[in-house]
């Protein structure tokens, strides 16, 4: 769980990143999920982009993500959501505490 502060830090970092994967009509399939594990994996903080032609709402989709992915919640900008998950072995950002 992310605090307000590191949440913070976060969402100006995501400021910086384009969206890696684009979710369209097709939803949440198990290859999206898949190349979702593997750029938290590669990157921590992903940005997603949710096409106009997708069936669900961008708040489902996070939510849902997140919870699959082990993931936490960063923001929610129109269709375009930002996800964060740790790396354990290599971190990337140096969250505030």
């Amino acid at each position: 769980m992310l605090t307000g502060k590191q949440r913070s830090y976060l969402r100006a970092e995501a400021n910086k990143l384009e969206p890696y994967i684009h979710i369209g009509k097709e939803g949440l399939s198990e290859a999206v999920y898949e190349k979702i594990d593997e750029v938290l994996d590669d990157h921590e903080l992903v940005k997603i982009r949710v096409l106009d032609n997708s069936l669900l709402e961008n708040n489902e989709i996070a939510d849902e993500v997140c919870d699959r992915m082990g993931a936490d919640y960063v923001q929610v900008i129109g269709n375009v959501f930002v996800i964060y998950r740790k790396n354990i072995e290599d971190p990337i950002y140096k969250l505030p505490k």
